[in-house]
């Protein structure tokens, strides 16, 4: 095996490094194939890539984290502003004209980060809290709807989910994760765990958040195109292990000696926590879900159990939901996972219409990355069916741009009529129509936010039988 420059021991890596990589960096990827000798990329030495395109991708994803890092505290501050403006608007009424009014009467009420009410942006783009009463536990989607409520929740600070999940879903709140990135010097994951009793509970469910609109730095593990080839487990996106708590100095060891406890590493943390859960409550099971960069978190866990024979905590895995998950590592990881995941199936990864995040990495020769499990697609109108893979892949061709758009202007359209079709309960509020507005332009990113997977679950699950 090689022995990276981290630490780990892989048979075969490539580790990029935007916070060393300048100009001169960036461009020798473009017109040489010696990569080995590129100050911003880490790989065996004599690593050489002939392929452009394959150079190309590895330029791009290096290029963007530079950008992104070098963006990273005017972005934070713009949306440190712009969640607090949300937050005041939907504080008095969720209109400029009664913001104004009350300003006027001197009625004006702020708010207070530190307050249960108080919602990431994209709690506001579907603030819907509370579970459907008509998805009893028991029903085929009862697991699908618990798990993307509360992927939608772990954007949340602590407080937000300790009450939703107390007070509103009544059930027990376990632990919430801030967790530290080896790689990136911060934290940059967080997850959070409950269970449906108190007492003598049934089933524990992981939820790990997706990537925040105005954090660049998990922005950065998106488009981190390394990856790590692990002997017997197949190539895996390391943007991804980074954040789960891969180690730069020993990849991933089974135990972590001297663990500072203030700077916990999620899926250390989070099994210890597992681990507990299923020794005092002996007949339970446990679910891991996530949306986005959540999604990828979720699948990977258990990928890790596994690498660690973690037998018995696998043996409890009630399944593990994704929503809008991006490709976390090429075809040998999907066969490996398929020895715990597939028999039964117990993994269950949603793609909503022109999602664009479950299209990249790409799937092609130059990136390998590929989707295994089952995918369950859901079209604009919340229809679903079972595929091994979503329409139009890789998202980008001239051929799909026309009806990508036609479909963006129904989603604005629909907008306006699902409050009254499905009950209001489903009604859009005027900040996710202002982004089925942008969607017009940006096809892709509207159907990425949990509301339509939240539909999806509760609206199009009877359209693809039992998920079992």
């Amino acid at each position: 095996m090689a022995a990276a420059a981290d630490g780990g021991f892989y048979s075969d890596f490539m580790v990029l490094r935007p916070d060393r990589g300048g100009f001169y960096d960036l461009a020798h990827l473009v017109w040489s194939c010696k990569v080995s000798e590129n100050a911003a990329v880490d790989c065996p030495a004599g690593t050489e890539i002939d392929d452009w395109r394959r150079r190309w991708a590895v330029f791009v994803s290096l290029a963007a984290q530079v950008l992104l890092l070098w963006a990273k505290k005017p972005v934070a501050l713009l949306g440190r502003v712009t969640e607090y403006w949300m937050n005041l608007l939907d504080e008095n009424g969720g209109g400029l004209l009664v913001l104004v009014v009350r300003a006027l009467q001197g009625k004006l009420k702020f708010p207070d980060r530190s307050s249960p009410n108080y919602r990431s942006c994209v709690g506001l783009l579907d603030t819907r809290i509370e579970l459907d009463k008509e998805i009893k536990h028991g029903d085929s989607n009862y697991h699908a709807a618990l798990s993307i409520m509360a992927a939608k929740l772990a954007y949340e600070s602590e407080v937000v989910i300790k009450n939703v999940v107390e007070k509103h879903w009544k059930m027990k709140f376990s632990a919430f994760y801030n967790c530290w990135n080896d790689f990136r010097g911060d934290y940059t994951t967080q997850a959070f765990v409950f269970a449906d009793r108190a007492a003598d509970a049934s089933l524990a469910v992981v939820a790990f958040s997706g990537t925040r609109p105005f954090d660049t730095e998990q922005w950065c593990a998106d488009v981190d195109f390394s990856w790590y080839e692990i002997p017997g487990v197949g190539k895996v996106h390391g943007g991804f292990m980074k954040a789960l708590g891969l180690q730069r100095h020993g990849g991933w060891p089974e135990h972590l000696d001297n663990q500072d406890a203030q700077k916990p590493f999620a899926y250390y943390a989070i099994r210890e926590t597992l681990r507990s859960f299923l020794s005092e409550n002996a007949g339970a099971r446990f679910a891991v879900a996530g949306h986005s960069l959540g999604g990828a978190l979720a699948v990977l866990f258990p990928a890790v159990l596994a690498l660690h024979r973690e037998e018995g905590v696998l043996a409890r895995l009630e399944g593990v939901y994704t929503f809008g998950q991006p490709r976390v590592g090429d075809e040998s990881l999907g066969r490996f996972m398929a020895r715990y995941l597939d028999q039964p199936s117990r993994y269950f990864r949603f793609v909503y219409c022109n999602d664009i995040v479950p299209r990249v990495p790409y799937d092609d020769s130059a990136l390998q990355f590929r989707h295994f499990g089952t995918c369950l697609y859901f079209d604009s109108l919340y229809q679903g069916r079972v595929t091994r893979e979503e329409p139009n892949k890789n998202y980008f061709s001239l051929l799909t741009v026309a009806p990508k758009v036609v479909n963006a202007a129904w989603e604005l359209v629909r907008s306006f009529l699902i409050g009254y079709v499905a009950g209001p309960d489903y009604a859009e509020g005027w900040l996710m129509r202002l982004a089925r507005v942008a969607g017009l332009l940006l096809p892709g990113l509207p159907p990425h936010s949990p509301r339509d997977y939240v539909n999806s679950t509760r609206l199009g699950a009877h359209s693809l039988g039992p998920l079992s």
